[in-house]
Order: structure tokens, then sequence, then C-alpha cells
């Protein structure tokens, strides 16, 4: 006796059927996205007058050095903590995707940079250990992070009452992995947030202290504005692979933290 499918099976008609209909639904979130694309390009700038220094390949810089000739520069902020052994491997994930398509953002007037506060020389080892070419600045010893909220500290940690993803973060709250930790298979007792923190060779407290997400600038008359930053959920777009599991038969079809940095699958 043969095993029951477990999805429906159909005729060719019935598929192009259910196919039309789903065009249509895709064609009207596409109008949709791009609606949205347009109102984030009608947010107001908002001058950045903090002298933020960065380390990198080129010695100490400042934030108008980093767009390297371009008018617009894109942030990722990248969960390296001073702390970490190795890097985030969510965002890890993600930038494996950055080398690619930085090359033609530069030649169409965008730079794309990760910040990350971690020493320089730690995140330069990582970065040739992941065979990343694109540019990777610290800022270790600034306020950078912090400015933008993907970074707190320990006391800020212990008092509570910080913010992403620009609404306060409740005491106790679901871990930052992208998903709710209680959703979540996990390795330890402790979630899988720990598991995570020991993938980056730190403990949960050291690990939750760094935060993803992206920021846009612009530089105009020798000042820069920034016009834009996104948090959490708002990365989904950013992360190529999970684009492609969409469109997979099975779609994303997580039960646990299953992805790993590529060079350890």
């Amino acid at each position: 006796m043969e095993n029951e499918k477990k999805h429906k099976v159909g005729t060719k008609e019935e598929w192009l059927e259910a196919r039309l209909k789903l065009l249509k639904e895709e064609k009207e979130l596409t109008r949709r996205s791009d609606e949205v694309a347009r109102h984030r390009t009608e947010m107001p700038w908002v001058k950045v007058d903090k002298a933020y220094q960065f380390e990198t390949e080129k010695g100490t810089v400042s934030l108008p050095d980093l767009f390297e000739g371009r008018t617009q520069l894109l942030v990722y902020h990248f969960m390296f903590g001073p702390d970490f052994q190795a890097g985030c491997p969510s965002c890890s994930a993600i930038a494996d995707g950055f080398n690619g398509i930085a090359v033609h953002l530069a030649n169409h007037d965008v730079m794309l940079a990760a910040v990350s506060r971690a020493p320089f020389a730690k995140l330069q080892e990582y970065k040739q250990r992941m065979g990343w070419t694109f540019p990777w600045a610290s800022s270790f010893g600034s306020d950078f992070n912090f400015d933008f909220y993907v970074g707190i500290t320990e006391e800020q940690q212990r008092s509570g009452g910080t913010e992403y993803n620009y609404k306060p973060e409740p005491e106790g709250g679901d871990p930052l992995v992208g998903k709710a930790d209680r959703e979540w298979e996990s390795e330890n007792d402790q979630g899988p947030v720990a598991d995570v923190a020991k993938m980056a060779g730190t403990d949960v407290a050291t690990f939750t202290r760094e935060r993803p997400g992206l920021s846009a600038f612009v530089l105009e008359d020798s000042e820069v504005y920034h016009t834009y930053s996104a948090y959490s959920r708002g990365l989904d777009g950013l992360w190529g692979a999970y684009q492609w599991l969409d469109r997979a038969p099975l779609g994303r079809n997580e039960t646990d933290y299953w992805w790993r940095r590529n060079d350890e699958y």
C-alpha cells in the first residue's frame, strides 16, 4: 500500500488555475512593495552632527569617508561585539550575499559597508575566514552602535528600559534570533539564544547586547544625513537565502535554528 501523499496532487489545468490566482496576489504584493519603497525615499533626512570614527583598512576614518566617493551609504550593523570570538551566525548568513551585490551598488552611487563594535583586527581575521571582500569597519570605542540602537551597555541591560525596532523592550522579552524563542527547538534547556551565543564564543548576556540592523545615509554638500534604519524582520529582505526558500516547494520549513556559517556545514 502506497504511503498517503502529504500534499495535494492535481492536474496541469488545476496547477495553472492555482498559479494564475497566486500570480494576481504576487502582482498586488509587488505593487504594494513599490509603494512602500517610494515612501522610504520620501522620509525626512536628519543631519548627523556627531563626528564618529571607525577603524578600516585605510586607517582611522570618519563617517563621510565610508562613502568612498559615493553620495549614498548603506551600513549593515553586524552583530560582532568586542568580546565575541566569532561573528553572529545569522549576520554571517546575511553577509554571505554582500560580495556579489556590493560591486553593483558601488557602480550605482551606493556604498555598502558593515560596521561592528569588535576591534578591527578581529573583524579582519573573521572576514578572511568567511571569504568576504566587502568593506567592514570597526566602531570600537565609538557611540555609533548605541546611537543607532544596535548596541546597549551592561548598565542598560541590567536596568532595562532599552529600545529596539522603535519600541521599548519588555523585560524578559523574546531574544534576538529572528523568531520568538518559544517557536524554536533548542539543544539545551536555555533556549536557542544560548546555542547561538555559544556559536559566537560568548554568553547570552554579552551576545544580546549587540543588535542587527541596517542604516542608510546620504552625503550632500559635505554634510551627512541619516535617512532610514530597519531592524528585526525589517532585515528579512536582505537575507538572500530566505528569498529563495520562499519559492521552494516547502517554503522556509523551519523547526529550529538550522543555518550555520558557510564553512560549518
